[in-house]
């Protein structure tokens, strides 16, 4: 087997089900799961249509790059939604079965293994499979702490110039998970100098641009921030996107990667040998999906009532505050974050995330420790529930 296979960590939510392993949680109380960034509103019917009247398409073998219809599809949403000039859909888009498979396969794509300890860099706390596609693909993490002191920003000025020197990719994550922090042009600018400076490709992961809650306010994506900046070309840029959280589908798993048009030849390449085509089905239901903003817009007005609602609860005993984007609260717990989701879990049955469980010790601290995630996905009443028995714990231990 392959060594590097023993270099992974457990997934968080397998070292929460560990962590809650001979709790009880308290039988008088329904229970409420905030831990995974599950969407729970309902999937749009005219999506599930589309679906059912394309199963006909189950008779052919779809091809990697996916059909015209759809890349042209998701061409215009992304011109529409970051007034950008005309994208090539031909050689500028490819659609994949969710963000997640292809920011893993990325790492296996672009690492050159004959150079010498290729790295990696992501932000901390981070999407595990940042880390599991570094490793995989035989380079080093290394990790970017994001601190409430800095706003949840990357301090990449602190990165080492060895480090840099021996980087080939970087993920980031905007509006980011955990936190919900939203980079801005200035924030582009230095990532993009950095790019050209030392000649590394830029994953840009952007599955929850479309949970944001001033609608004068979208999050400013990167291939946008690259027009602004005078990089038409994307220069050593990709992005990556999802219906997952926008459109409520995560079972369809449908999304796409976007940008340097050299780049997704070469990663069009590798997924033709990786037997990664999309099912047909999925892709007529995913184009309806790209060319409907309706549901969207219901969908940021959902979650924007629930954090309108939740926060001052949660105000009362824990300093919460509105992420610039996405559907988490990142909270700071009143004592180890761990032992405070087992409280939360066996005296209150609410199940969060621990912070630490989504970062990794770094420079002297694990960013997470101290954090709990919780995800906004349930309905309102649930959400409002769950928060008052937040509180109730945070209170219990004073």
């Amino acid at each position: 087997m392959n060594p590097r296979l023993d270099l992974l960590h457990p997934y968080p939510f397998q070292k929460l089900r560990e962590l809650f392993a001979g709790l009880t949680p308290n039988p008088a109380l329904s229970h409420i799961n905030l831990s995974i960034g599950e969407p729970k509103h309902a999937t749009p019917a005219f999506i599930g249509t589309a679906l059912a009247d394309n199963f006909k398409g189950l008779a052919s073998y779809p091809v990697t790059q996916g059909n015209p219809s759809l890349r042209q599809a998701i061409a215009a949403w992304l011109q529409q939604r970051y007034t950008l000039p005309p994208l090539d859909a031909e050689k500028q888009i490819i659609p994949v079965n969710g963000s997640r498979e292809a920011l893993f396969a990325f790492a296996q794509a672009v690492i050159d293994p004959t150079r010498p300890a290729p790295i990696v860099l992501s932000p901390n706390p981070f999407y595990q499979i940042y880390e599991g596609a570094a490793l995989l693909a035989g380079a080093e993490p290394y990790y970017l702490n994001t601190l409430p002191e800095n706003r949840f920003r990357l301090d990449l000025a602190g990165v080492p110039e060895s480090v840099w020197q021996r980087t080939q990719l970087m993920y980031v994550c905007s509006p980011g998970n955990p936190t919900g922090a939203v980079f801005g042009l200035a924030e582009w600018r230095e990532l993009f100098d950095y790019s050209r400076r030392y000649g590394f490709v830029i994953a840009s992961d952007e599955c929850y641009s479309e949970i944001y809650f001033d609608a004068d306010q979208a999050p400013l994506g990167a291939l946008q921030a690259a027009q602004q900046l005078g990089l038409p070309d994307y220069d050593r840029l990709v992005v990556f996107s999802s219906l997952s959280k926008r459109s409520n589908v995560p079972g369809m798993r449908s999304g796409f990667v976007a940008g340097n048009a050299a780049i997704l030849q070469k990663f069009l390449l590798y997924r033709t040998y990786h037997g990664c085509a999309m099912n047909p089905a999925v892709q007529a239901a995913s184009e309806a999906a790209w060319n409907d903003e309706t549901h969207v817009q219901e969908n940021r007005r959902l979650y924007k009532e629930k954090f309108a609602a939740v926060i001052p609860i949660l105000a009362q005993a824990m300093p919460a505050e509105m992420p610039d984007a996405a559907f988490y609260l990142w909270v700071r717990t009143p004592i180890d974050d761990t032992v405070f989701a087992q409280m939360l879990y066996r005296d209150y049955n609410v199940t969060v995330l621990p912070g630490s469980y989504l970062a990794r010790e770094a420079h002297g601290v694990n960013p997470g420790a101290g954090f709990i995630r919780i995800a906004l996905v349930a309905e309102l009443n649930e959400c409002l529930e769950a928060a008052q028995r937040i509180v109730a714990c945070a209170q219990s231990l004073k």
